[in-house]
């Protein structure tokens, strides 16, 4: 609705802690330490952080590990007060941040229930109403009596799960705590988090899947180093954080590119394939290419004697060994080629069909009968393909087919 207060509001919201550096970890320590300071370093885990979530929304926060996420969400529960800005939330919050957090490990599941909801101010008669409901979901019905001590983690998770989105929440917080429990109880929890949305509940999620914050969240931030870089549409802020992502991990591949594989390397060497080189859309060399954009696999080769009739050759496995492709220049049409000084040849890509992973490229160089073999660098050269910015797509090829309906 028009002017409808948002569910929460973060106002340069920044959170300090005290990393100690002498740790007084027993009696003796104590003792002979005694009237010494423990000395420290501050950190921020956030700074300056300002955001809105509207009412009903599933807000996405994504990055790195350390990068602030739980820490805001541990504000926005109420579980940390902010060192500097405010925090407000309009409605009941309920909070799944850590493993078995709130839970007594000598109660049963079930006085667990009623503590966890008394925490959320809930009456006994609300709870009560809920129980059997919770019992149902979280699938415990045979452990709820017995201490929760015993119980494995992936039981704390249904059974905290359970009673986080079943006791009526109006503002749902979750860390991707979720991930611990198996196949089918995740899938009832999206399930029921798709279930949340629609009778309006407000969830914000923190997710390291850039699918899940594609697909289910309305809004998304990501945050780096406790401060706030983007906010907006979730794919504009995905794209955003996946271009960093991807360019970290180029310059550290290029570091590890002069890494030799070798190993199988033969044929008699009239011409070497000296190197392989893969250009993005751009036209610079590196490690990486991005699923769906143009790429172009660089042959170097070196010719050691003049000769005709060569035929260079490509291959393209998959990290799990599967063999993709194994285009060559005679079966494209380009016919004989004569070589009598170095040069490269180039295959281009456009679009690059794999999706994200890393694949092991064969360099081969023979002669027209395909028999005998120049060079042959089995699996020497590594293409690490990253996320294309858009959906996620399933597989290891992506088909640039046409749908028709017939009708």
């Amino acid at each position: 609705m028009s002017g409808e207060l948002p569910a929460i509001v973060v106002q340069d919201a920044a959170k300090r802690f005290k990393r100690y550096r002498d740790q007084r970890t027993n009696l003796k320590e104590v003792l002979t330490q005694r009237g010494r300071r423990n000395r420290y370093d501050e950190f921020w885990a956030l700074d300056g952080v300002s955001l809105e979530i509207p009412r009903g929304s599933t807000y996405g926060l994504i990055g790195h590990n350390g990068s602030g996420k739980s820490t805001l969400l541990k504000l926005i529960a109420g579980i940390h007060r902010p060192t500097r800005g405010t925090v407000t939330t309009h409605g009941r919050v309920s909070a799944l941040l850590e493993l078995g957090a709130g839970f007594h490990p000598e109660l049963s599941g079930r006085d667990n229930i009623y503590l966890n909801g008394a925490i959320l101010g809930l009456s006994r008669r609300q709870i009560e109403t809920a129980l059997d409901q919770i019992v149902q979901f979280s699938g415990l019905a045979d452990s709820i009596d017995t201490p929760v001590k015993v119980y494995s983690s992936g039981m704390y998770v249904r059974l905290g799960f359970s009673i986080a989105v079943t006791l009526d929440p109006e503002i749902l917080v979750v860390d991707e705590i979720i991930a611990v429990g198996d196949e089918d109880f995740q899938r009832r929890c999206f399930d029921h988090i798709h279930e949340l949305r629609r009778r309006g509940v407000t969830i914000v999620l923190v997710t390291h899947s850039m699918s899940l914050a594609r697909t289910l969240c309305d809004h998304a931030a990501w945050l780096d180093h406790g401060q706030l870089k983007v906010e907006g549409p979730p794919l504009e802020v995905v794209d955003a954080y996946l271009a960093t992502v991807n360019e970290a991990e180029s310059q550290r591949l290029r570091q590890d590119s002069e890494v030799s594989y070798d190993a199988s390397r033969r044929g008699s060497g009239e011409v070497r394939v000296s190197q392989v080189e893969f250009l993005g859309p751009d036209g610079h060399a590196g490690p990486t290419g991005i699923s769906g954009q143009p790429l172009t696999v660089r042959m170097r080769y070196e010719v050691q004697t003049p000769i005709d009739g060569v035929v260079f050759g490509l291959g393209f496995h998959h990290e799990s060994g599967a063999h993709l492709a194994g285009p060559n220049t005679q079966a494209s049409g380009m016919g004989a080629i004569r070589l009598d000084r170095d040069g490269c040849l180039d295959y281009r890509l456009d679009p690059l069909p794999f999706t994200p992973g890393v694949y092991l490229v064969t360099a081969a160089v023979v002669d027209r009968t395909l028999l005998h073999v120049y060079d042959y660098r089995d699996r020497a050269f590594e293409l690490h393909v990253q996320p294309a910015y858009g959906p996620e797509v399933p597989g290891m090829v992506l088909l640039d087919g046409q749908w028709h309906l017939v009708k």
